[in-house]
């Protein structure tokens, strides 16, 4: 039996569009999405760029069918998961059992922060429905009743690495003929409590981020949501359309360095890229295009960047962080840049690394700075690193 699992959809929401086909003119026109706050009610506006949906929660709401009160964390995740499993068109989809596996990291913070500006100013005031569903999981729930799928559903959060553990995981679910169908990914909104963290933390650039430059200087936070349609591939000869590719790949490694920062040798990520490459019985050489992790902060790329090189010295692949676009959208990054990767082989193209201009010191290597097209790609690594050395790298291959 071909235990092969098999992408027959993608979705995706972020700064630069609110659907697949936006993203793709985004893409091409190498519009990037960062810019001041205009949602988010901080007393940051004005001196940390973000990389926000376009999209009032109004409207989210309105194109949803979830109610206002939702968090902006699951009506992100409702858009992007809608998308992905209509453009899979399963055939007697109802008949299948099928998983819905979410990652994200800051769960109904928004509106618990909503409640407490209240709160605080008069403890008799503030709606209870806004802390009602604050943990990460009730994302999941409350995404998964609306698309009808009872047959199994699960939250990741291992922070920046979630959704890509999240579609490793469906992808195990698959091969282990747990379920037959998975949408896996995960979402993320802007909060004041991770603007003001990652602030704190002193990682974020008061301009739009630079990732892979020499004199980059930090990251910008994003929001958004990200899904893969899994299938297996009993699933997959019965699809209308050919599939987009497989899941070849995957591997999550913890180097357990440090609570936030990367390990200087890189050793968390260097062993899930080894670990990836590995799994699908492929060379260093095979691979076509690294979506790096790429957040712009220096430990972050510098760690990344001495991980690469150990692994693909002295030929390497084209590679570029897409965050350049999107800015780090952190629980929902692994499957934003997942289906990224997937249409990188679909379309024949590789993303541009906006705004880098200097190649870093320690690495013999540099980003590609152009919109590619007509390019072979048969291999795509994806690399989602996150905070606690909680690595994962995943390998898309053409079929």
């Amino acid at each position: 039996m071909d235990s092969s699992v098999y992408v027959a959809g993608v979705g995706a929401i972020s700064a630069i569009g609110n659907n697949v086909a936006e993203h793709l003119q985004a893409f091409k026109n190498e519009k990037a999405g960062m810019g001041d706050v205009t949602m988010l009610n901080t007393i940051h506006k004005g001196e940390l760029p973000v990389a926000e949906v376009k999209l009032s929660n109004e409207e989210l709401s309105a194109m949803t069918g979830l109610p206002l009160r939702t968090s902006r964390t699951a009506l992100l995740s409702l858009v992007a998961a809608k998308e992905a499993l209509s453009d899979a068109a399963i055939p007697n989809f109802d008949s299948l059992r099928t998983g819905f596996v979410s990652a994200n990291s800051v769960g109904g913070m928004d509106k618990s922060e909503d409640f407490f500006v209240e709160f605080l100013a008069d403890n008799s005031k503030g709606k209870l429905r806004n802390i009602f569903d604050h943990e990460c999981g009730s994302k999941t729930e409350i995404v998964a009743d609306h698309l009808g799928i009872t047959d199994y559903m699960t939250t990741i959060s291992t922070a920046c690495s979630s959704s890509a553990n999240a579609i490793f995981y469906g992808a195990r679910l698959i091969r282990n003929n747990v379920l037959d169908v998975v949408i896996a990914g995960g979402t993320d909104s802007l909060t004041k409590f991770t603007l003001n963290g990652f602030n704190t933390l002193m990682i974020l650039d008061k301009h739009f981020c630079k990732p892979f430059d020499e004199n980059r200087e930090g990251l910008n936070l994003g929001e958004g949501a990200g899904y893969l349609v899994l299938v297996s591939d009993r699933v997959a000869k019965t699809l209308v359309e050919d599939p987009y590719c497989v899941l070849s790949g995957y591997n999550n490694s913890n180097d357990a360095y440090h609570q936030t920062a990367s390990s200087p040798d890189g050793t968390g990520s260097y062993l899930a890229m080894k670990g990836a490459l590995k799994k699908a019985g492929l060379e260093p050489s095979d691979i076509d295009y690294i979506n790096l992790h790429g957040t712009g902060t220096p430990n972050n790329d510098s760690a990344e960047g001495t991980a690469i090189k150990r692994i693909f010295d002295p030929e390497y692949p084209l590679m570029s962080s897409t965050k350049s676009y999107t800015g780090h959208t952190l629980g929902a990054s692994g499957g934003i840049e997942a289906v990224f990767s997937v249409l990188a082989i679909k379309h024949h193209i590789i993303y541009p690394n906006l705004r880098f201009e200097t190649r870093m010191s320690e690495l013999p290597f540099e980003p590609e700075t152009e919109f590619l097209t007509g390019q072979d790609i048969k291999h795509v690594m994806s690399n989602s690193f996150g905070f606690g050395g909680n690595c994962t790298s995943l390998i898309f291959s053409a079929i």
